[in-house]
Parts: C-alpha cells; sequence; structure tokens
C-alpha cells in the first residue's frame, strides 16, 4: 500500500482553524469521524492523548504526527492539515506547527500498512520536501508531491542497497538503533534522519529499528564487531548486552531525528562511553543513564515484582473469600467461628487451593524484582529472599527488601567473577551466581528478618486494630492517593500497600485498607459518568458519549477509565477526584467493610461483609465528586465537523 493510498483527500484539512493544541486535536478527530475513518471519536482520542502523554508528537521544523492504533480505526489513514498562522504543539524544538500528519491505524494493522506509516515518516526529514508541502494549495497537489517524493525515495534505497552490497575499503562504518514506545513514526524518521546525514558524512551505517512491525534490518554479531561505534536511538528498552565493550553512544529517539550529526559524529570519535553489558557487571555512567533515575529504575524493579506478584494475591484472594462465603451459607457452630473458612469441607477445599497461591505471593515479589535488576541469574535468589521473609515472619516489607537486596547481591557478584576465565563462563550462571548468591542473601535475610518481624508483627498490630477514626484517616488517605495520578505511581503505592493488607487480614474475613482503595479506585470514572449527565455543558459530545464508557470502567475498577479527562483539564477535574475518593475511603474505613480480593470492583462485591454499604458510600463519593468536577470546569464550545 503506498502512502497516497492513505492520505484522503477527504479528510485532509487545508486551513486549520485551531489555534491551541487541544483545538488543533478535536479538529482532525472531528475530520476523521466526519470521513468516516474512524468509528468512535472518544476512542480514538484518548490513544491520542495517551500517545500524547508520554511525549510530544510535535517533532521540530513545524511538523507533528499525532498518532494512534487501536480498534475504533476503520481504515488506515493519514489526515494531512496545514495551519497558516502555526500552533503551539509543545514540540520538541518549541516552535510552532503548521504541518500536521494524523496517523489512524486499526487494531492489528497489517505489515503493509505499517510499512507505508513509516515511509511517510522517512520523507518528512527532507526539508525540501516539507516546504513545497506548505506551499501546497490543494489535496491533489498534496498527494502529486508525496507520489514524486516516494518515487524518489525508492530510488535511493536501491542506490543505497547497491552500496552496502560493496562498502569501500577503509570507510567509517556504524551500527545504530531506533525505537520508540509505539514504533509507528519517530522510530523511522530517526532510521532516515541518521541514514541521510551519514551518507553525506561519508560514512557507511545500518540502522535497525524496533518498530510496531518488529525488528526490522536486525543487526548481525559480524556487523557490531565491525562497527567502529553504535548509535542507540529509543524511548524503550532495546537488545543492549550485545554491545558490550563497543563505543555507544545512547540517546532520546528525538535526538535522533533532530541531532543526527551530533551522534553520528560522537560514535566515530571514539569520545563515546565503552558500553559494559550486565553479564559482566560493570556499568558505565552511559550504562546508568539508558536506565532512567535512581527513582524511575527503583520503580521499574518494584512493579515487576508486583505485577507477576498480583495473579497469586487475586486467585489466591478470592479462592479465600469463597471459602468464607461457603461457611457463612452452610453455617458454623458458634464454638467453632475460629475454623470459619475452612469448617465445612467444600470451603476446606477452596481454602486449601486459595492458601497454596497465597504462599507464592511473597517468593514471587521478591523473586521478580531481583531479576528486574540483576536479569535471570537474580530470580533464584529473589525467591529464596521472599520465602525466608515468608517463613521469618518478616512480610511483605521484609520481600521487598529481599528482593532488592538478592538483585543488587548477583550485581555485586557479576563484577566479582567478571575477570575469571572465560572457560568458567558457562559455570558462573549455573553453579556461582545461585550459590554464592543464595549463601549471602540467605544469611542476611536471616538477620534482617529480626527487626523486619517487629515492624510487621506492629504494623500488622495496627491494621487489625484500626476502627473508627483511625480506619477512616488511613482510609481516607489511600483512597485519595487512587486519585491523584489515576495509574501512576502514587496511585500504584497506595494499591501495592493495600494488597499487601490482605495478606495479614485473611483470619479476619478481609482488609479494611483493600476494601477502601479499591473504592477510591473506582470513583474517579464513576464521577465522570455522573459529570457529563449532570453538566452538560461543560463537556464536548464525544466526552458525553464516552460516559457510559466511563461507568462500566468504574464499576470494573478500571480507574485509567478517566485519565483523558484529568489530562484535558487537570487543574479542574483532579481536585474532584480526590475529594470525592477521599470521602469514600473514610466512608469504608470508619464502618470497617472488609475486602480480600484485591481486585474486581462489582463483580466481587458479594466478597465484601457489607456490601449494600459499600455500593452506597462509592455512589456518594462519585456523586460529590462529579459535583465538584462539574463546578470547577468551564462551559465548552464544541469543534464541528
Amino acid at each position: 500500500m503506498d502512502i497516497k493510498d492513505l492520505l484522503i483527500k477527504d479528510v485532509m484539512i487545508m486551513d486549520l482553524q485551531a489555534t491551541d493544541k487541544q483545538e488543533a486535536i478535536d479538529e482532525m478527530v472531528a475530520k476523521m469521524y466526519a470521513g468516516g475513518r474512524i468509528s468512535d471519536i472518544q476512542t480514538y482520542k484518548e490513544g491520542i492523548l495517551a500517545r500524547e502523554a508520554q511525549t510530544s508528537t510535535g517533532l521540530g521544523d513545524g511538523i507533528a504526527m499525532p498518532h494512534a492504533k487501536n480498534n475504533a480505526v476503520k481504515e488506515a489513514t493519514v489526515l494531512f492539515a496545514k495551519s497558516r498562522k502555526g500552533i503551539d504543539y509543545e514540540s520538541l524544538d518549541g516552535q510552532p506547527v503548521y504541518l500536521f500528519f494524523m496517523i489512524a491505524a486499526p487494531e492489528g494493522a497489517n505489515d503493509t500498512h505499517l510499512q507505508a506509516l513509516a515511509a511517510l515518516s522517512k520523507l518528512l526529514v527532507n526539508p525540501d520536501f516539507v516546504a513545497q508541502l506548505k506551499n501546497a494549495k490543494t489535496p491533489e497537489q498534496v498527494q502529486e508531491l508525496f507520489q514524486s517524493a516516494e518515487q524518489k525515495r525508492r530510488e535511493a534505497e536501491q542506490q543505497e542497497q547497491a552500496l552496502q552490497a560493496s562498502p569501500k575499503a577503509g570507510e567509517k562504518f556504524i551500527v545504530a538503533v531506533t525505537a520508540c514506545p509505539t514504533g509507528i513514526a519517530h522510530t523511522y524518521m530517526a532510521e532516515d534522519a541518521l541514514k541521510k546525514k551519514a551518507k553525506e558524512m561519508g560514512i557507511e551505517i545500518k540502522v535497525e529499528t524496533n518498530g510496531s512491525e518488529g525488528i526490522k534490518n536486525k543487526l548481525t554479531a559480524e556487523e557490531i564487531a565491525r562497527a567502529d561505534g553504535v548509535i542507540v536511538a529509543a524511548d524503550k528498552k532495546v537488545e543492549m548486552n550485545r554491545f558490550n565493550g563497543k563505543n555507544l553512544v545512547n540517546r532520546p529517539v528525538s535526538d535522533g531525528i533532530r541531532k543526527p550529526e551530533e551522534l553520528i559524529d560522537l560514535a566515530v570519535s571514539n569520545n563515546a562511553p565503552v558500553f559494559h553489558g550486565k553479564d559482566d557487571g560493570s556499568h558505565s555512567a552511559e550504562d546508568d543513564a539508558a536506565e532512567g533515575s535512581v527513582g524511575s529504575r527503583i520503580y521499574k524493579d518494584l512493579m515487576n515484582g508486583v505485577s507477576h506478584m498480583l495473579p497469586f494475591v487475586i486467585g489466591g484472594g478470592i479462592a479465600i473469600a469463597l471459602s468464607f462465603m461457603i461457611d457463612q451459607f452452610l453455617g458454623v457452630p458458634q464454638d467453632q467461628l475460629a475454623s470459619l473458612g475452612s469448617y465445612n469441607e467444600a470451603a476446606s477445599w477452596f481454602n486449601q487451593i486459595g492458601s497454596a497461591a497465597f504462599g507464592f505471593m511473597l517468593p514471587v515479589l521478591a523473586g521478580f524484582i531481583a531479576s528486574s535488576i540483576a536479569d535471570r541469574p537474580g530470580l533464584i535468589v529473589g525467591f529464596a529472599a521472599g520465602a525466608l521473609a515468608n517463613t521469618g515472619g518478616a512480610g511483605f516489607l521484609g520481600a521487598l527488601i529481599g528482593g532488592f537486596l538478592a538483585g543488587y547481591v548477583i550485581v555485586l557478584l557479576k563484577k566479582l567473577f567478571r575477570n575469571l576465565p572465560k572457560s568458567l563462563d558457562g559455570i558462573k550462571t549455573i553453579l556461582f551466581y545461585p550459590v554464592f548468591g543464595l549463601l549471602i542473601t540467605g544469611a542476611a535475610m536471616l538477620l534482617i528478618n529480626i527487626p523486619m518481624k517487629v515492624i510487621n508483627d506492629g504494623l500488622n498490630s495496627f491494621l487489625l486494630g484500626l476502627d473508627g477514626t483511625n480506619a477512616a484517616l488511613l482510609g481516607a488517605l489511600l483512597a485519595g492517593m487512587m486519585a491523584v495520578d489515576l495509574g501512576g505511581p502514587i496511585n500504584k503505592a497506595a494499591y501495592v500497600f493495600g494488597t499487601a493488607s490482605i495478606a495479614t487480614s485473611l483470619t479476619e474475613g478481609g482488609s479494611v485498607i483493600m476494601a477502601a482503595v479499591m473504592a477510591g479506585g473506582m470513583v474517579p470514572p464513576l464521577a465522570i459518568f455522573i459529570a457529563t449527565l449532570l453538566f452538560k455543558n461543560k463537556f464536548t459530545q464525544d466526552q458525553k458519549d464516552a460516559g457510559l464508557t466511563n461507568l462500566i470502567m468504574g464499576l470494573s475498577f478500571v480507574t485509567e477509565g478517566a485519565i483523558p479527562f484529568a489530562a484535558a483539564d487537570p487543574l479542574r477535574v483532579i481536585p474532584g477526584f480526590i475529594v470525592g475518593s477521599a470521602l469514600t475511603g473514610a466512608l469504608v474505613g470508619g464502618m470497617g467493610i472488609r475486602l480480600l480480593a484485591p481486585h474486581g470492583g462489582i463483580f466481587v462485591a458479594l466478597l465484601l461483609n457489607n456490601p449494600i454499604m459499600y455500593l452506597l458510600f462509592i455512589a456518594v463519593g462519585a456523586l460529590v465528586s462529579a459535583i465538584v468536577v462539574g463546578s470547577l470546569k468551564k462551559s465548552v464550545i464544541e469543534v464541528k465537523a
């Protein structure tokens, strides 16, 4: 499929009327819908906003390429729009945008579509071509320009392939990898910019792309070994250990587009840091920079453990909750209430199954934290640290410490063993790392468990003793945190705390904290649903249409459904979310409502000790939140298609 087949004349906007970024997105999305290229405005727009939240698609030099790939797209389309005055689109270079290319890719788009979209990205690197587009007056002229430019690009690629087949002796050679989170635009624009600049500089280059269509032009071991330098222009994780020992320039993908000459100069000058892969345990400053700040690395490692732990908590928690329900239904004598959840045979089965799953919770948490830090060698040591925390009474906090400890012990061992003879490389992973890692971490955990057990027991006593005002205050705090960043680090911190509290409250029939956390997370999307009904003049039509979607997401405990609304007007929307969620958390905590399941929304309502009041408190919080949001928001004037 050629680009001209994606550039539909009926959805081009030759005179964009918008004056700011939000209006531009609304106008282009509305045009897509009017042209029959998308089936749902809100769903497609959510995809556009989610991509913009990662980093602006205003690439610089007056060009923006907002893009989304979701099930609202009927057919792959590129909407061309031109602004005469220019729009502040929060571009990477801070300059106004004059040319827009809004890309719509259907869910599961085949490689042909993605290749055509990648080709579009490459063409826009040519400043002469961009200047011609700015002067185009009609949709027909735009199509003709692309058709001509695409033909020239194909001819250039054929010449490049011929040159690569017979490289010149003595010519500098570098390899590069480009990647962005979505892999539709930036990946290929960086590829083309690097190749074009390298050609001008007389340097041979091969660029591997990590895009939506997978890895293309994969670098071989021979090419990497021959390379005088390496460039990684990426905003997501790529395979790095293969570059061990090479001079490596590691930058965001936007630098590959805007600063290709600087990157190439560094790569061939031998001034770039030498990269050391994790296998030998060493890190240069550039290696650390590639993984982000210390805080972001800790967060990533923690979330790796939590994400792997959650299925065990959810499955085990629901099974144990069902055992309590069965005993309550079948009946338990007054003198046997201590056996609630395992008195009747059927209840005992569910309890055993759930407890078995719960038994893996702490080892899995610690194991996958450690593997995130130290790769596979950290897994066994982390599992053992989590198991020791479990048996030693150190609980969730002990396993958390154990996971990080295990990971960094393995990192230390890699550094200590990196100078061993090459013949012992094979034995390091299967013998040295697990044995020494286990002994060092295990001994440390036996000591750490002593103070951590005291702390854990104190925390458990505090949580189990929560009632009245104390429970209401803690419930309000954690539920409010769920609404601060709607799935971000603060939200996750509250959720992890709630999940950890389940393990300490199995015998009590559930956790008050978990109940407050889940209720707080359900409020924001439900508040949006109510607000779109009560304050119709404060929302656009596509936002009102999304109200029903938020109702379903709220009832299912999917807090992220409210993100597009918060992103569009954070200062007026988020405070309302926090007020409503905190109120609900306080009511749930004050009433002592307990929950054993860490997820599920209304679908696990029967596992609560007071489901009617729980749902009522959520409704109250959502209503209050909706009123606050509706009162703070300004009336909107919709952009007509």
